[in-house]
């Protein structure tokens, strides 16, 4: 069987049934993971030029575009599909089970889209009025971002810019000084944290991504100096309040949606190593033992990794459906709600992780050579285990609001 173009276990009717089983919005269905599936075979035979360029094709490229995998996430006020959060987690992990790093640059692209609902209509209207039009940044380092008339002068650096070398815009997430030197805070009392939108040229690039995996995002970092940014080209994510669009889709806390994407990359991931070692099995005949896929103990170790991969990724679904579901079109999800995101996705996450080291080490030789459906994937799940949507200290955090809520309403 060939698993570069084999849908996942869930298959086609499993997909379509997710995507409209508890949809309340007016996406078509499974779309978006058909159109993602189709893209199978192409995304895979790019794969070793994107680990060794650090840049999709263009031809690859524009049909992602034509495919409208970057507007998943994107209103429709501003062109978008705003298309329910378990369509994107399988769109996702469609592309990721071919090459984990254009899944992640899918994944950021959309997840920078978020943006659009905090910005001007009219402004967040011209810059996905280009259809190849994608936004790229990275966490503050050091910067200044000084108020004046008309928007902001900013300065700086910042880091982990996944997909910047595809990018037609870029974005600088800064605290504001004010003409009189303080700092701006937001309506909660913290300093605020304001997003700067400007074209991708004004951006110098720093070629500093030299990873184990992920090789293909090309998440280097990019510095600023001067530049004017006006106000109509800012905007904050913090306060659910300030949104524009309602919907469910934007009820789910900024922080929930990364969370999903990663999620979705380590579970594609994971999924495809586990195939892969299932034709492995059918074929190698370790010395002096019996062909894999006839030795008891790896036929229940498969079974067992199979209901672990899946039982994670059917719970990081139907916890976004219900969610989702229950979801004010204007008020936000509550902390219960958010802590249950954000477990179902560390739990995603984690199990992604040990079942790629299960068949890693089960696979033996067969899995430290180039070339291999592992070597590859096993750095790049690696990678995604060192983000910080993949740190251990979230289930402490979310058993924190099992035991004792949120009563500062900080989770995120």
């Amino acid at each position: 069987m060939d698993h570069a173009s084999a849908p996942p276990i869930a298959g086609d009717d499993a997909d379509d049934a997710a995507a409209t089983g508890a949809n309340r919005s007016t996406e078509a269905g499974a779309a978006p993971i058909r159109r993602a599936r189709a893209l199978g075979l192409a995304i895979a035979a790019a794969a070793d030029e994107i680990e060794r360029t650090q840049v999709i094709p263009a031809p690859l490229l524009a049909d992602i575009h034509a495919a409208r995998l970057c507007r998943m996430l994107l209103p429709r006020s501003a062109g978008g599909d705003e298309v329910a959060p378990w369509v994107y987690q399988h769109a996702i992990e469609e592309v990721s089970r071919h090459d984990a790093s254009v899944g992640w640059n899918l994944f950021v692209a959309n997840s920078a889209a978020l943006i659009a609902p905090f910005i001007p209509l009219e402004t967040a209207r011209a810059i996905w009025a280009d259809e190849r039009a994608l936004i790229a940044w990275g966490p503050p380092t050091a910067h200044t971002a000084r108020a004046v008339p008309g928007g902001y002068r900013v300065s700086g650096e910042w880091h982990f810019a996944s997909g910047c070398r595809q990018a037609t815009w870029m974005g600088a997430h800064c605290q504001v000084v004010e003409p009189d030197g303080s700092v701006r805070l937001n309506r909660f009392g913290r300093p605020t944290i304001r997003t700067l939108l400007f074209p991708a040229h004004h951006a110098t690039h720093i070629a500093n991504w030299n990873t184990l995996g992920l090789r293909g995002t090309a998440s280097e970092g990019y510095t600023v100096s001067d530049l004017f940014v006006p106000e109509s080209h800012s905007g904050t994510r913090e306060d659910p309040a300030l949104r524009r669009d309602p919907g469910p889709l934007y009820a789910f806390t900024m922080q929930g949606l990364y969370a999903v994407g990663v999620a979705a990359v380590a579970g594609g991931v994971a999924r495809a190593m586990l195939d892969a070692f299932v034709d492995l099995a059918l074929e190698k005949v370790p010395r002096g033992l019996a062909r894999l896929a006839d030795r008891p103990v790896v036929q229940s170790d498969v079974a067992r990794r199979e209901a672990e991969l899946g039982a994670a990724r059917a719970y990081l679904t139907a916890t976004l459906q219900e969610i989702y579901a229950a979801a004010d079109d204007v008020a936000p999800i509550d902390a219960p709600a958010r802590a249950r995101v954000r477990l179902a996705c560390a739990h995603a996450i984690q199990t992604a992780v040990s079942v790629a080291d299960w068949v890693y080490k089960a696979a033996g030789t067969s899995a430290i050579f180039p070339g291999t459906p592992f070597e590859r994937r096993f750095r790049d799940i690696h990678t995604v285990s060192q983000q910080i949507q993949s740190r251990d200290s979230h289930f402490e955090a979310v058993g924190r609001v099992l035991f004792h809520g949120d009563p500062d309403g900080t989770f995120l």
